[in-house]
């Protein structure tokens, strides 16, 4: 029976990683799938005409650089390293703020009940060693390590803003291409009516055409990975399939023998024999690679397993047909018009299902790009890195499957600008392969310092892969450069715009928080000031919302020394990001208690995941709630989860079930006659209801509208303490009171004689925030209920 079982499961995880492939298709290899429609034809004619053996060296890189950075580096090496099933420079980041001391944002300088809580639900730290003593050390370090992140990610969005222009731009002036050759052969001898309609495709059919393209590509992100996968992944399957079809033809049509020239040999002549003009030409080749680095960053939308499978015996040597059969075209054709482009190699009883597929295939193409873009920022959003966005999860069985509508709509813009404005695809090609390489190269950098001090490997191992694939990608860097001032300064000042926006927001966030922490006052000041004010308790819960995990903050000191009274009952709510991919909910709640029981203070850590959104969740309230009625019932017995704090006692609360010792949520009651039914099913066992819900029965008679969520005592509670039970009845009478909500509202202010960084950075910081969307929590709460404190910063 259990090796049957097995057998099931076996079945079961195989067909899931079949499926996922066969989205992954559509999903992931999209760009590297579309590569072949811009790699030569990004190339200028003049620097391949000049003589045949040029040909066989470029494919001759493009076989080694496909096989070295994309087979070996990426599927082989990369992938290895994800953070619980995420890919990307933020996971890498992530690792290595849990294994190295190197965090410097706001959410790694938890308090030490956080920490202590983090470590045992992460990996041990790693043997000390003089490499990780050194990073630790030096600050620097911190700073850089930090900084590669950010322009990691800064890469992957301007990477999501130009492929889609690229893609969909080179299909667009291939179908122009091919639908001159058409027409040409039905005008016939006719010079003048050639010329005149050539001139009219060029003019209104690449630039148009790839704008609509473009427009429906980011309006199907709606629909989520997994719809758009099962839609894409044909189109790619057939246009890899076609293409390869295509190529093999070429391959014995104009020359077989373009098989032998992948021998390195023909790397060395390519050196040999050295220019500008050469040089020039790698930074085209790197193009076969693009997608490499969006296979890594869109891991959390499918599985390694998949992702390697699809990529060695599907996507690997399609491509390498492909690029053999365009390059045996090109070595027979340099006079030819147009002859570096893909368009030009296809047979002529091929052209028109390439004019179909082309069009489709290139917008598919680009949907790599997107979602590592989504992915990227989700991960940034959590590590207080970028403004504010709405994320929606499109799939509830794979966490990391996102759709972000703000990011979406940005891209759009940003890439019909860059369509619209360039209208040349050698430009936009220069710009795509300085973000492709500059964000190799950060990986590179990263993954050098996951082999010495997450792997544990020997420190030679992690100098050697650093020395083989920097050496390698900084080659090709250097040849985006010399295109820089034909297009790729374009990606430098998308840099700029968005490193600015994510170091002002962190600085801004950092600078809060620190404000916070310099500010706060201790949980002794308001238990002791509260006889001297005469500080009156009102009935109902008080849930204030605040980014420290230990004394009071500022803002509510603020608000109750002005206005003397606060809740019969206190919820102290932090939400505090560790840097891994998820937490449990058996580890999400720390809850503590803030003074004598007599004042019901409570304090509530909650922890997540940079891929956690458990803030947009409408029973976020309950949950909390529940968490706390655990704590009362088990504070008294166990004793050994709790752990010593200079002012509070924290525990760590599980997952809650209706079953458990705490609070039990009755069904959703919409008015006061199903409230009524409910109480008198019930009334017999007084112990289980509280209170309120006895007055709710009097009331029954009127039409008085009730909350939908309430809570009743466990089955159990009759067994309970006498002050357990008191405190669980007080909890749920607060309860059906009523709640608001404390928000504080910090605003930030420079001292007069700053630097003008600082108040740069503050301005694009309070531009940002003003502009970006409120706190998850805060869309949650109604506008009667919500009171928000404002506190001047002033840094």
């Amino acid at each position: 029976m259990d090796s049957h079982l097995f057998d099931q499961d076996k079945k079961k995880t195989w067909k899931q990683t079949i499926l996922l492939s066969f989205q992954i298709v559509g999903i992931v290899y999209g760009q590297l799938s579309t590569a072949p429609l811009y790699v030569f034809g990004t190339m200028r004619e003049s620097d391949l005409a000049a003589d045949q053996e040029v040909v066989y060296e470029l494919f001759s890189f493009i076989f080694w650089t496909l096989t070295i950075i994309s087979l070996l580096k990426y599927a082989s090496i990369v992938l290895k390293a994800d953070d619980e099933g995420e890919g990307g420079t933020v996971a890498l980041y992530s690792l290595l703020c849990r294994n190295a001391k190197v965090g410097l944002l706001p959410c790694d300088t938890s308090a030490n009940e956080v920490m202590l809580y983090e470590e045992k639900s992460s990996p041990k730290i790693k043997a000390d060693s003089r490499a990780r003593r050194a990073i630790e050390k030096h600050k620097i370090c911190h700073y850089l390590i930090l900084f590669l992140a950010l322009f990691g990610s800064c890469m992957t969005i301007g990477d999501a803003v130009l492929t889609p222009a690229l893609s969909v731009y080179s299909a667009s002036a291939g179908v122009q291409r091919s639908l001159t050759d058409i027409l040409k052969d039905i005008f016939g001898s006719s010079e003048h009516t050639k010329e005149s309609v050539s001139k009219a495709l060029k003019a209104y059919v690449p630039v148009p055409s790839a704008c609509v393209i473009l427009v429906g590509l980011f309006m199907l992100q709606h629909c989520g990975t997994r719809k758009i996968g099962i839609m894409f992944a044909p189109i790619i399957a057939a246009w890899l399939l076609f293409v390869a079809a295509v190529g093999t033809y070429n391959i014995f049509h104009w020359d077989v023998k373009i098989i032998y020239k992948i021998s390195p040999f023909y790397i060395y002549r390519f050196f040999t024999k050295i220019d500008i003009h050469r040089w020039r030409l790698l930074g085209s080749v790197i193009l076969c690679v693009a997608g490499s680095e969006a296979m890594f960053a869109g891991l959390g939308h499918f599985s390694k397993k998949s992702i390697k499978i699809t990529f060695i015996c599907f996507i690997y040597p399609l491509l390498v047909l492909c690029y053999a059969g365009q390059a045996a075209y090109i070595s027979k054709n340099l006079t030819s018009s147009d002859f570096n482009h893909l368009s030009q190699s296809m047979p002529g009883q091929c052209k028109h299902l390439y004019i179909v597929l082309s069009l489709l295939s290139s917008a598919v193409g680009s949907q790599a790009t997107i979602t590592a873009c989504f992915s990227i920022i989700n991960q940034c959003l959590a590590l207080n890195c970028f403004p504010r966005v709405k994320v929606i999860h499109t799939s509830k069985s794979i966490n990391g499957q996102i759709y972000i509508p703000d990011v979406n709509w940005l891209l759009m813009i940003f890439s019909l600008t860059v369509t619209i404005g360039f209208r040349d695809i050698v430009k936009i090609g220069n710009a795509t392969a300085l973000a492709i390489i500059s964000g190799m190269l950060v990986t590179t950098s990263l993954m050098s310092l996951i082999i010495a001090l997450y792997w544990d490997k020997d420190m030679m191992v992690s100098v050697y892969f650093l020395v083989c694939f920097g050496f390698i990608e900084a080659a090709y860097l250097s040849a985006c450069l010399l295109q820089f001032h034909k297009g790729s300064w374009y990606l430098v000042v998308l840099l700029a715009v968005t490193m600015t926006v994510m170091l002002s927001w962190h600085y801004g966030s950092m600078k809060k928080y620190e404000f916070d922490l310099q500010n706060k006052v201790s949980t002794e000041w308001l238990i002791d000031i509260s006889p001297g004010l005469g500080i009156s308790r009102v009935p109902g819960i008080g849930f204030i919302y605040t980014e420290i995990v230990a004394g009071i903050p500022a803002f509510f000191s603020h608000f109750i020394t002005n206005l003397p009274a606060f809740h019969q009952v206190l919820i102290l709510v932090s939400f505090k990001s560790v840097p891994v991919p998820y937490i449990g909910e058996s580890e999400r709640y720390l809850i503590g208690r803030i003074g004598p029981k007599d004042y019901k203070i409570y304090r509530c850590i909650v922890r997540s995941g940079y891929c956690d959104h458990i803030r947009d969740t409408g029973d976020f309230e309950e949950k909390i709630l529940r968490s706390i009625g655990e704590f009362i019932s088990i504070e008294q017995n166990d004793i050994e989860s709790r752990m010593s704090c200079p002012d509070e006692r924290m525990m760590l609360v599980g997952d809650s079930r209706d079953d458990g010792n705490g609070l039990v949520p009755l069904e959703d009651l919409e008015s006061s006659s199903s409230s009524s039914c409910m109480v008198q099913s019930q009334v017999n066992n007084e112990s289980q209801i509280s209170p309120v819900a006895e007055e709710a029965m009097e009331s029954s008679s009127g039409c008085k509208k009730r909350k939908k969520v309430r809570f009743m005592l466990p089955h159990n509670s009759p067994k309970m303490q006498v002050s357990v039970r008191n405190e669980l009845l007080e909890l749920i009478d607060a309860r059906e009171s009523g709640s608001a909500y404390f928000l504080g509202q910090s605003h930030l202010v420079v001292r007069d004689g700053s630097n003008f960084l600082k108040r740069f950075l503050i301005m694009v910081y309070r531009f940002s925030e003003k502009n970006s969307r409120e706190p998850p929590v805060a869309l949650k709460i109604p506008h009667a209920a919500l009171v928000e404190v404002g506190v001047v910063c002033t840094i």
